[in-house]
């Protein structure tokens, strides 16, 4: 989910929900230039990538904008999703769909940036919650954000061992690029493509997490 800062902000646009127990079901998203959810086409690739890996997951959907992804992996049986997004907005409306759709209790909407929400995150983790078993993270393009903020979540021992992640991202940030700043961390990681795939100058995919 890319977006853009937007003073005036609206509810025209709306997302589907492709498949599982909200199958159809049609919630309002935001209505901003250069905020959109992911296309249905990516989304359905995608979880056709993940099939039985969503459920009863813990999934955390950063830059959630829309919340169009984390939506889909609860659809899908996936057991909770932590939506993390800085517009007071659109974490807003995130929350009232959550609760449109019946299932507030298996969300967790944490309306800051990404790195200070993984700090409250931690928090659950240390106080007994499930590791993150699948990150889906894309964040807004040209910004420098996506290997950081993938970096933080492994320093900060959020995944679970061999945890999947979904990345979408400029065509111009390599694997090479990705898994040279998992290797410079403290405790050294790599991710392992499952499936890539490359479109109108954006790449995304999806990769597990191992250490080195």
């Amino acid at each position: 989910m890319r977006h853009n800062k937007q003073k005036y902000l609206t509810t025209n646009g709306r997302i589907r929900i492709i498949a599982g127990q909200f199958r159809g079901r049609q919630v309002p998203v935001l209505d901003a230039p250069g905020l959109r959810p992911t296309t249905d086409r990516t989304k359905e690739t995608l979880f056709n990538w993940l099939m039985q890996d969503v459920q009863d997951a813990v999934c955390l959907d950063g830059f959630a904008g829309s919340g169009s992804l984390g939506f889909e992996a609860l659809s899908r049986g996936a057991k909770h999703v932590y939506f993390v997004e800085k517009i007071p907005q659109a974490a807003q409306q995130i929350t009232r769909n959550a609760e449109q759709l019946g299932c507030a209790q298996q969300a967790s909407i944490i309306n800051n940036e990404f790195e200070q929400a993984l700090k409250q995150i931690k928090q659950d983790v240390m106080a007994g919650s499930q590791l993150i078993n699948i990150l889906l993270l894309d964040p807004p393009f040209g910004q420098g954000l996506l290997i950081s903020n993938l970096c933080a979540c492994v320093q900060n021992h959020l995944l679970a061992e061999q945890a999947l992640i979904y990345l979408e991202h400029e065509i111009n940030i390599t694997l090479m690029d990705i898994n040279k700043a998992l290797h410079n961390l403290p405790t050294p990681y790599k991710i392992k493509p499952i499936k890539q795939h490359a479109t109108g100058g954006f790449r995304y995919g999806l990769y597990q997490l191992l250490r080195r």
